[in-house]
């Protein structure tokens, strides 16, 4: 694979030389900060909220809510008795430990509350994306047959309550309903004062629910427990890097798993002051809210530096950026282009992470005191192995492509796959390893770089060739602004790599602009990495939601035309 340069450390963080030192790392010594009761019980939203309030720090901004028309700020003090309140409403109203309770609400404060809430009662709070449509909601609610929904009057008009039979209470948070939905804001006028309302659960107890989007059938339920906080606190101090003073925006919803455990759990675990942007993407209203809420700590998606860097290098000038200290991204492998952008365009590196859905919290990180290698993931996080493995299970050497696995038990790993064994067991094949299903190789540092979806591997004449190393040698080329990478079939190498190509502004396609992009690749990657056929088109398909590139589908196409 191609060298990289090395882009080394400005400085670091001290919280893990306060804590621990890497080579004496046990989960353990973290699991005791966390067991504070006699009989082992504990509660996410206790030790997110609560916890703040009684060891003296209700005064600081906990939420910061903006948009295009206000800002919000909410203490520790008023989230905790505002969660209270809203836990009361919910019981009342017949919530109790180990319901599902489902929350459809836009990015706003009141999400992270109505959240905050379930979990303070023991429910296991399902958060749903707020783009979803009514099939995406029907699938989610009665899988599980979710019984209590919150949402706000305009969402709910995409619920097929009729398809829904198990969900028999809708709490409305702007409102009151026409079919016996109830107002929460209207109930709250009601409650008074509230004692505490945690209800204290095992470390195993279920805490949140989240649907794997599925690239086949059904999406899957995967639960989480209460145990994930000492993972999902310690990423957060260690990766995120989260301190006293931090102001932290994650601009995912918390509909995403990343949205929840980044941009609810840890942050809050940490004592964080923790911005809420209402609203759809823009660049200037995103670079306005870094300069207006004062952002330190910025965890975004590739997709979403993708989309700036195309504003323009001299946008960013516009603004004050300089409380940004700390950048990272989750989603998809970052390219090199975007972390040298970031680097020559903010003056920050931007951290790679990679975890999943069904891990619970970072397991490949790139640490803010160690240098990054372009191109890679980063290395696994203390306390967490990381291998790639052939097709037989066993560990390959350095360089070699294979199937990226964790090794079994981390704390954050996912309780179960909602009533399907089968689909909870598939993922440990090879016993104690968890295997993924992404492609990997590991260099000798134990820098570990993307290759792909165990699908979207190709098989040129033997060799094996991951298909996001050369989509990112590609966008690297002056004229290309994406590229998606396959493998086609070839009756005499078995497969060739092809490439789609968007090209930028300004460029036409020609023969020799083909060839010379082609020679560009080879030169700068390998010979059998280049793609044989490469074809300009308009646009790549790619998710609604998070902009992956959907390879399968320029597959799928790819193989019609043979057919």
């Amino acid at each position: 694979m191609t060298k990289l340069a090395t882009i080394h450390p400005f400085g670091g963080t001290h919280n893990i030389s306060e804590d621990q030192s890497v080579t004496s790392f046990s989960w353990d010594t973290f699991i005791k900060r966390f067991d504070r009761r006699s009989d082992g019980k504990t509660n996410m939203a206790y030790e997110c909220v609560d916890r703040h309030v009684e060891e003296g720090r209700g005064k600081k901004t906990a939420l910061h809510y903006i948009d295009d028309s206000q800002e919000i700020k909410m203490n520790y003090n008023e989230l905790k008795d505002t969660t209270d309140q809203w836990a009361a409403v919910l019981k009342k109203h017949g919530v109790q430990s180990g319901d599902f309770v489902f929350v459809f609400l836009p990015k706003h404060h009141h999400c992270h509350i109505a959240m905050l809430a379930a979990i303070k009662l023991g429910a296991i709070v399902g958060p749903l994306f707020e783009a979803f449509m009514s099939d995406a909601i029907r699938d989610r609610i009665s899988d599980c047959n979710g019984t209590f929904l919150i949402t706000d009057k305009e969402l709910y008009k995409r619920v097929p309550r009729e398809e829904l039979p198990s969900l028999h209470t809708v709490f409305l948070t702007d409102g009151e309903g026409e079919k016996g939905e109830i107002s929460i804001q209207k109930e709250l006028k009601n409650v008074g004062n509230i004692e505490n309302q945690i209800e204290w659960v095992e470390p195993e107890h279920g805490l949140n629910i989240h649907y794997t989007s599925g690239s086949t059938g059904k999406p899957k339920g995967i639960i989480h427990a209460h145990r994930a906080m000492v993972q999902q606190y310690l990423t957060g101090r260690w990766v995120l890097d989260i301190q006293e003073d931090d102001v932290y925006w994650c601009t995912a919803h918390p509909g995403w798993v990343t949205g929840t455990v980044y941009g609810v759990f840890a942050p809050l675990l940490n004592g964080a002051t923790v911005v809420v942007h209402g609203g759809r993407f823009k660049a200037e209203t995103w670079y306005d809210t870094l300069q207006k809420t004062g952002v330190t700590v910025w965890y975004s998606a590739p997709t979403a530096f993708r989309m700036l860097m195309a504003k323009g290098n001299q946008l960013p000038e516009h603004y004050d950026l300089s409380k940004l200290r700390h950048i990272l991204s989750v989603g998809e492998p970052l390219n090199p282009e975007v972390i040298y952008w970031g680097q020559n365009v903010l003056g920050k590196r931007i951290h790679d992470t990679w975890w999943m859905t069904e891990t619970g919290a970072q397991l490949i990180v790139n640490l803010p005191t160690e240098p990054i290698k372009p191109g890679s993931m980063g290395k696994a996080f203390p306390g967490i192995t990381a291998t790639v493995l052939d097709e037989e299970g066993n560990e390959l050497p350095p360089y070699a492509v294979g199937h990226l696995a964790i090794k079994a038990p981390w704390p954050a790993i996912m309780k179960e796959v909602w009533q399907n064994p089968e689909k909870y067991n598939s993922y440990f094949s090879w016993g104690e390893w968890y295997v993924s299903g992404d492609l990997a190789i590991k260099d000798e540092d134990g820098y570990i770089f993307f290759q792909g979806r165990s699908d979207d591997m190709i098989n040129s004449s033997g060799e094996r060739i991951g298909p996001f190393e050369v989509e990112s040698k590609l966008i690297e080329h002056k004229a290309v602004a994406e590229a998606g990478v396959i493998g086609k079939p070839d009756p005499i190498r078995g497969e060739i790599v092809k490439a789609f190509i968007v090209l930028k502004d300004g460029y036409s396609e020609s023969k020799e602009l083909l060839d010379e992009i082609r020679i560009f690749v080879r030169g700068e990657l390998a010979a059998h990495a280049a793609p044989r056929e490469i074809e300009i088109v308009e646009e790549l398909p790619k998710t609604k939601i998070s902009g992956k590139i959907l390879r399968r589908e320029l597959k799928a196409r790819e193989l019609q035309k043979l057919a």
